[in-house]
């Protein structure tokens, strides 16, 4: 059985995006230190880290521990921002399909 379609054999509505987000593409991911933890003597995987853009002109900025353990962000993919302020993570591919630069 393939994915798009559920245990009674019909295929499942399908949805097109059409939200405006903000995002950036990820060029580096820096591990920060400062903001790791350890916890009776054994270090957390909460460090937050700190994102470098690809694209020139944006300074890197800082994500907390929590992004990094929720969406396990990588270099390329993009850091995603949406009007709500609730900040993602996509893999390029699968943003570069969804999403078309606006123009300003």
């Amino acid at each position: 059985m393939s994915e798009a379609t559920s245990q009674a054999s019909r295929e499942l509505p399908r949805y097109r995006s059409h939200k405006e987000v903000w995002a950036l593409k990820i060029g580096a991911i820096m591990i920060d230190p400062a903001q790791s933890a350890t916890f009776k003597g054994i270090h957390t995987s909460l460090a937050g880290a700190v994102i470098t853009p690809a694209e020139p002109g944006f300074s890197p900025f800082r994500v907390d521990g929590t992004y990094m353990a929720k969406h396990s962000p990588e270099v390329g993919g993009y850091w995603v921002r949406y009007a709500d302020g609730y900040e993602s993570f996509s893999p390029c591919e699968a943003f570069e399909e969804g999403y078309s630069p606006v123009s300003r």
